[in-house]
C-alpha cells in the first residue's frame, strides 16, 4: 500500500495523490498538512460512499434503517429494504456491508501518527513558526479522525478489527480478527484523550471553523461514545451504565463551558446546514467556494425540478408523511362523539386531538409540499450550478454536519432521564420547542411519566436532527426502537441484530474474519 497524500489546492481532495517514496514525502515541510488533508478526504469518501448517485452510507446507517423518516420513490437498488431490516441483498451487503473505505482512513491516521513525530524540526521550520505546536495539531487531528472512524465502525458492525499500527510492509502485515466492541470503544476513548491533550479550544483562523478538528470536536465525540457505551455494552439489559452516563454528563458540561459555541439565531436557521455556523462543532467541508460541493449528497435525492430543472417533478427520496404528523404536532380542541363505558352511551363532547404544527421553524424551513403524498426535504438545498447560464452541473454546497451544539444540548435531556431527573429533561425539551416557536400545546408538563418524557425526547431528536445521521442510533440507545422500528424485536436486539453483516468478499482477504453473529447462516 502506498502512502496517501492530498493536494493543497483545496481543503479536501476527493482523490488524494499517491507517493511511493515515504522518505521523500516526509522530508517535505508541507507533508503534515498534505497528509491530514488526505485523512479528512478519506473519511469523507467513506461517509459519502454508496450506490452511484443514490445515497450516502452515513445517512443509510443513521436514518434510513429506522423506516420512519425516509421514503424511497425510485432508485433501482432496493434501499427500501434497509428500512425493513433486510440487509441480505447483494446490493446492500456488498456496498454498505463493506468497511474497506473506513480502514483506508484509519490507515492514513496510523501513518501520520507514526511518521509525524519523526519529522525533523529543521524541516518544519521551513514552513512553521512553531514546529512543535504544528506537530501536535496534526497528530491531534489524526487521533480524532481515527477515533471517529472507529466509532462509526463499531456502531455499524459492533466487533471490528482493531488496527493501530502503520506497517512498513502492509502486504505482509498480520491479518487480524474482529476485536470485541468493548476494546474498540476503549481505543476510541484513549484516542480522544490523546487528541484532547494535543488540541486547543477555538480555531487558529475563521476559515477553520467547524471543518478543522479542535478540542470541542473531541469532547462531542466523547459524549456520544460514553452514551453509546453506557447503553449498548450489555444488550440484554435496558439499564444504562451509571459511570459512563456520568462521564457523558461531565464531558458535555466542559464542552459547553469551554467550547464557545452558541445556537444559531432562528432567523438564520438554514445557514446551519450550509456550514460553519456558530453551533457547528465538526463538519466535513463541501463548499462550492473551494469547488468542493458535491453532486452525490443524499440531499439532492430529495430535490425536484423546482430546485434542479433537469430533475423530474418527483424526487427519488421523500419525507415520510407519518414522520411529519407524529413529530410536529399541536393539540387542538375538536367536537367528537365519545363512548363512555361507565354510562354505556355515546356523548358529544370537546376533545383534544393531534394536528400538524406548521409554526415550528424547523418544519417551515426544512419541508415543502407537506400535504402531498411525497413531501420534499429542503434541509440541504444550497444548489450551485457550475454552468449557471444553462443551470447545468448542479452541486450542493452544504457541509456534512457530524456534530453541532443543538445535538449536544439535547443529549442533556437523555442524561437527565437516565439519572432520574425528570424536571431537567422536561426543561431541556421544552427549551427547544420554545426556541423554535413550536405550539405551546406541545410543551411537556410536570405530571408526565418517565416513559412519556423519553418518547417526547426521541421525537425532539427526530425534529432537530432529521437527516443528520443520528436518529437510528438514538432509537437503539434509548430502546425506543421497540416502539418505532417493527423489525427490531427484543429477541433480535439482544442478538445484536441491528448491526450490519460484513461483505462476504472480505473473508477471502482475511481468514480470521467471521460474519456478524446475527447474520451467520443468513448470508
Amino acid at each position: 500500500m502506498v502512502v496517501l497524500l492530498a493536494s493543497c489546492e483545496k481543503f479536501l481532495e476527493e482523490e488524494p495523490k499517491n507517493s511511493t517514496y515515504n522518505e521523500v514525502f516526509w522530508d517535505d515541510a508541507r507533508a503534515g498538512n498534505n497528509a491530514i488533508a488526505g485523512n479528512y478526504a478519506l473519511m469523507r469518501n467513506a461517509l459519502m460512499d454508496g450506490f452511484s448517485g443514490v445515497g450516502n452510507r452515513y445517512y443509510m446507517y443513521g436514518d434510513m434503517t429506522a423506516n420512519m423518516y425516509i421514503g424511497v420513490h425510485s432508485d433501482g437498488y432496493g434501499h427500501n429494504e434497509i428500512g425493513n431490516g433486510n440487509y441480505t441483498s447483494n446490493y446492500m451487503v456488498q456496498s454498505y456491508g463493506n468497511w474497506t473505505l473506513f480502514y483506508k482512513s484509519i490507515t492514513m491516521s496510523n501513518i501520520i501518527l507514526k511518521e509525524m513525530p519523526l519529522v525533523p524540526e529543521d524541516v518544519l521550520l521551513l514552513e512553521q513558526d512553531n514546529p512543535e505546536a504544528f506537530r501536535q495539531k496534526i497528530m491531534g487531528q489524526a487521533y480524532f479522525l481515527r477515533a471517529f472512524t472507529y466509532f462509526m465502525l463499531t456502531k455499524v458492525w459492533g466487533d471490528v478489527p482493531l488496527v493501530t499500527e502503520a506497517y512498513d510492509d502492509p502486504i505482509n502485515a498480520p491479518q487480524l480478527p474482529r476485536s470485541p466492541r468493548a476494546d474498540v470503544l476503549k481505543q476510541i476513548e484513549d484516542d480522544c484523550h490523546k487528541a484532547a491533550a494535543l488540541l486547543d479550544w477555538g480555531y487558529t483562523n475563521s476559515s477553520e471553523r467547524a471543518v478543522i478538528v479542535n478540542k470541542g470536536s473531541v469532547y462531542a465525540l466523547l459524549a456520544h461514545m460514553y452514551l453509546w457505551r453506557a447503553t449498548t455494552s450489555d444488550l440484554s439489559s435496558n439499564q444504562p451504565e451509571v459511570r459512563d452516563v456520568f462521564s457523558a454528563d461531565t464531558t458535555i458540561l466542559t464542552l459547553l463551558t469551554e467550547g464557545g459555541y452558541s445556537q444559531a439565531d432562528t432567523a438564520n436557521y438554514h445557514n446551519i446546514f450550509i456550514g460553519r455556523s456558530s453551533e457547528g462543532i465538526f463538519e466535513l467541508n463541501m463548499s462550492e467556494n473551494t469547488l468542493e460541493g458535491t453532486d452525490g449528497h443524499i440531499g439532492m435525492k430529495f430535490l425536484n425540478n423546482n430546485y434542479i430543472p433537469t430533475y423530474g417533478a418527483d424526487a427519488a427520496f421523500f419525507v415520510k408523511p407519518g414522520y411529519l404528523t407524529s413529530h410536529f404536532y399541536e393539540l387542538k380542541a375538536e367536537w367528537q362523539w365519545v363512548w363512555h363505558a361507565d354510562i354505556a352511551q355515546w356523548v358529544w363532547e370537546e376533545v383534544l386531538v393531534n394536528a400538524l404544527d406548521t409554526k415550528d421553524i424547523r418544519f417551515r424551513s426544512n419541508f415543502e409540499d407537506y400535504s402531498a403524498e411525497r413531501p420534499v426535504c429542503v434541509k440541504y438545498s444550497n444548489v450551485i450550478f457550475r454552468n449557471p447560464g444553462q443551470e447545468l452541473e448542479p452541486h450542493l454546497s452544504n457541509n456534512m454536519t457530524l456534530f453541532r451544539l443543538s445535538d449536544i444540548l439535547l443529549l442533556q435531556a437523555e442524561i437527565a432521564l437516565y439519572q432520574g431527573n425528570m424536571p431537567r429533561a422536561i426543561e431541556v425539551i421544552n427549551g427547544f420547542r420554545e426556541h423554535y416557536g413550536a405550539s405551546e400545546t406541545s410543551l411537556l408538563t410536570a405530571d408526565m411519566s418517565e416513559e412519556k418524557i423519553m418518547t417526547e425526547y426521541i421525537l425532539e431528536r427526530g425534529k432537530e436532527l432529521y437527516l443528520e445521521g443520528h436518529l437510528f442510533f438514538d432509537l437503539v440507545r434509548t430502546r425506543k426502537c421497540f416502539d418505532y422500528v417493527p423489525w427490531l424485536t427484543d429477541t433480535r436486539f439482544k442478538q445484536g441484530g441491528f448491526f450490519w453483516p460484513v461483505d462476504p468478499r472480505l473473508f477471502s482477504e482475511n481468514r480470521y474474519l467471521v460474519q456478524t453473529e446475527y447474520w451467520r447462516g443468513k448470508i
